[in-house]
């Protein structure tokens, strides 16, 4: 079983992969190509869409090349020049860096969205039963637990980890140091910071680790595939939100499919793929690999919220994450984990 997944998420990484072939009866070299570029975790979720959208008039014949990887390393990457028509990425500040490098409109984030195209939540993956008793952020600073996390400098999943155990304390009457605190023993606990959030999961899936902290999409794929791993939803977690955008030199075709991609078909493939819907009235039915087929998407108890516990993605990368002074970049780099 763990075979077969992890032969599939080694394709994560690799470039140029094609996503969907032709439509019936439309030649290659009549057919648009669009270059998808985009963190690792959604490939499975944009290649179900990208067959759905083939089905249709507007995606007949389109064909898709992807490359997908840590968050912060794609957007650089298009930066430095990797073909993309469309970014799909973890975090919306790497969508800005493309916005201060003049390839995406200042406008992405405009639309009722706000230019988000997925969401899902930061959970703790154990291991199948539970053997070490797992039931909230408190229980991972235990001594004895060993956690595998990706690394906030190269991966988004990463930050959205670090966010939801410092609101574990900040947004239930904790002070910053307290929660810096509670930051410090976490990452003492960590055994692996792989690059990216499906590299952690790999790690976790080959036996590192008593503890994965996952978005919740990635626990119910690794299911579907065949693995035995249960999670717990904590009580205190947050809302990721994926940003999506079209480049301002892209093909025609790819407002097209940005447009499926945040409808109602679109965001159903997003769900059988176990990310939680953006819109109203998504058909949530039939998640293989939910804990609880009847109520696939619990709500937890507290849900935070970038805008509403964290001011602003500028605001929280320059506190948390700025490559000099940062806190969490600081409890990394003492905790000496940080590769």
């Amino acid at each position: 079983m763990r075979l077969r997944i992890r032969t599939a998420i080694a394709l994560a990484m690799v470039t140029g992969l094609a996503l969907s072939g032709c439509g019936g009866g439309t030649s290659a070299s009549d057919s648009s190509t669009l270059n998808i570029v985009g963190f690792a975790v959604p490939e499975a979720a944009n290649k179900a869409i990208a067959a759905e959208w083939n089905k249709t008039e507007a995606g007949k014949g389109v064909r898709f090349k992807s490359s997908y990887g840590a968050s912060g390393d794609q957007s650089r990457a298009v930066v430095s020049g990797l073909k993309a028509d469309y970014v799909h990425f973890s975090v919306s500040s790497d969508v800005t860096r493309l916005v201060d490098a003049g390839l995406v409109e200042e406008s992405w984030d405009d639309g009722p969205n706000k230019g988000i195209v997925s969401s899902s939540v930061v959970v703790l993956a154990v291991r199948k039963g539970n053997p070490k008793n797992i039931q909230g952020w408190d229980d991972l600073i235990k001594p004895g637990i060993s956690i595998v996390t990706p690394n906030p400098a190269s991966s988004g999943a990463a930050r959205w980890n670090a966010l939801a155990a410092w609101g574990h304390i900040a947004a239930n009457g904790g002070t910053d140091a307290q929660a810096q605190e509670f930051l410090t023993k976490l990452f003492a606990n960590v055994v692996s910071l792989p690059g990216s959030g499906r590299d952690a999961t790999t790690t976790f899936l080959g036996g590192t680790g008593d503890v994965l902290l996952a978005y919740e999409n990635e626990t119910i794929l690794a299911r579907q595939n065949g693995e035995d791993l249960d999670w717990i939803l904590p009580p205190t977690t947050i809302l990721i939100q994926n940003p999506g955008a079209v480049l301002k030199e892209a093909d025609p075709k790819a407002k097209e499919w940005l447009d499926f991609v945040l409808g109602p078909q679109g965001q159903r493939q997003f769900a059988l793929t176990g990310f939680r819907p953006i819109i109203d009235g998504v058909d949530t039915s039939g998640i293989e690999g939910a804990l609880d087929p009847a109520n696939p998407f619990p709500a937890p108890q507290k849900l935070l919220t970038v805008d509403a516990d964290f001011e602003s993605w500028s605001a929280l990368s320059k506190k948390f994450f700025d490559e000099n002074e940062g806190i969490i970049t600081k409890v990394i780099a003492a905790s000496g984990k940080a590769k």
